[in-house]
């Protein structure tokens, strides 16, 4: 995966997040992973393991293809 793919699942996470109203608090917790990982994700600290990806995507209930579509 290149560095421009992986910066736009982290802003698709982030975009996602905003859309459905929910604070890195509620997203992680729903998501079963820490805030501060999520936030190290959305500022493009982090990279997430493909179960951590999985589980986003779960907890915001959007298909894992949308999160590699830039837009």
């Amino acid at each position: 995966m290149t560095n421009s793919t992986i910066r736009v699942i982290q802003n698709n996470i982030k975009k996602y997040r905003n859309k459905r109203g929910l604070t890195q608090d509620k997203l992680s917790e729903m998501a079963g992973i820490s805030c501060d990982y999520l936030s190290e994700i959305e500022r493009g600290k982090k990279i997430p393991s493909l179960k951590r990806f999985i589980a986003i995507a779960d907890a915001l209930d959007i298909p894992y293809e949308k999160f590699f579509k830039e837009k």
